[in-house]
């Protein structure tokens, strides 16, 4: 029977507000009809980046004015959405709304805050609305992330080859999509886009490097890179997870004191190289016998870093789009079909990947 979701994304690089409109039959997710982008006030967006940079003490004012920011933006791109496609909120049976990632600790409190008050979600759109993907997984032991390898094994799995999906946001996950008698497992590998691109505004003014054609004319520094990469995160075992609160700029002078004395180009040089190489190497320790990359998310549009994954990794790399879904809507898509799971009692996360003590239904429902 077909129904029609919508899935509302922002990731850790806060560079819009994605919304996908999308079609099942059942339970297979058939196609993406339509998607949006809209972009946070430029006000909001900068307090909402001081806060996952900074991490600062916020009022209880100042806490519910951005989470119903947030919650604004969401409604109103999906209200565009609907209006662009031409589709009534009576002929959406509900929206996925992963809301905007604050806060997250797998390890001590194991929880996670996401922005985005779904009660007002559901009440603009006149649409059932489901959030809080995350803290269920955690309550039973796990990471609450990556929740998007359960999608990718279902849209992008093969029985006959070995795949792995590598999501590029401003955190980078791997998903090695199950195979013969392997499940599917997947983790954070650390930085995706996020510190090339607070370089890239600190440097150039701009909220990244298009095409990656900044790092492309930097020199690569083996010393920064190595620095860098001797991070404990690189080493620990799956499951685990990360955030910008972990991999920012603070972070990148304090492994390396003097950052300043080199030329900007070769840092973003090197920026990009930590996040190939990063991903490479979880590939080549935990999936050695990959035999093609799929690769979404903003990263997939980086021309550069596209360009070192298979020089580094040595094996074919293309685009979500040679498998039939727009690299830059995987991730909306996801929440969509997680939505989906949820509406219909079904669990939606991987305790192979997330460590959780058990599968289980996520999110919690806000009707309209």
């Amino acid at each position: 029977m077909r129904a029609l979701f919508i899935g509302i994304m922002s990731g850790t690089s806060m560079d819009g507000v994605d919304a996908a409109l999308c079609e099942f039959d059942g339970l297979i997710f058939r196609k993406l009809l339509a998607s949006h982008t809209l972009q946070y006030e430029a006000a909001l967006r900068e307090r909402l980046l001081h806060l996952q940079r900074q991490n600062p003490t916020l009022s209880l004012r100042q806490f519910a004015e951005l989470d119903q920011g947030v919650a604004q933006t969401f409604a109103t791109a999906a209200n565009e959405l609907m209006l662009s496609a031409g589709v009534q909120a009576s002929q959406i049976t509900a929206i996925g709304s992963h809301g905007q990632t604050v806060f997250h600790d797998p390890l001590q409190l194991r929880t996670s805050l996401q922005f985005g008050n779904p009660s007002l979600i559901s009440a603009q759109t006149g649409i059932d609305t489901v959030a809080d993907f995350r803290r269920k997984d955690m309550a039973l032991g796990g990471h609450g992330a990556p929740l998007v390898p359960a999608f990718h094994e279902a849209i992008f799995g093969s029985r006959n080859e070995m795949r792995c999906a590598v999501n590029i946001g401003g955190i980078a996950n791997i998903t090695v999509l199950a195979c013969d008698e392997n499940p599917v497992r997947g983790f954070d590998t650390g930085p995706g886009n996020g510190l090339m691109d607070e370089w890239a505004l600190r440097h150039l003014g701009k909220p990244y490097d298009a095409q990656g054609v900044f790092a492309a004319s930097g020199t690569l520094n083996n010393e920064l890179l190595n620095a860098l990469l001797s991070d404990n995160y690189f080493v620990q075992a799956p499951p685990k997870s990360t955030g910008r609160g972990d991999f920012h700029l603070d972070w990148l002078e304090q492994r390396y004191s003097t950052l300043k004395q080199l030329p900007p180009a070769d840092v973003q040089r090197t920026l990009c190289e930590l996040t190939a190489r990063s991903i490479v190497d979880a590939i080549n320790v935990h999936a050695s016998t990959t035999q093609h990359i799929i690769v979404c998310g903003g990263g997939a549009k980086n021309d550069f870093l596209m360009q070192r994954l298979a020089a580094l990794s040595g094996k074919p790399v293309n685009t979500s789009d040679a498998y039939g879904l727009a690299s830059g809507w995987v991730e909306a898509t996801a929440f969509a079909w997680l939505a989906m799971r949820t509406i219909n009692d079904l669990t939606g996360n991987l305790p192979a990947v997330t460590g959780a003590s058990s599968a289980t239904i996520l999110g919690g429902i806000f009707r309209a």
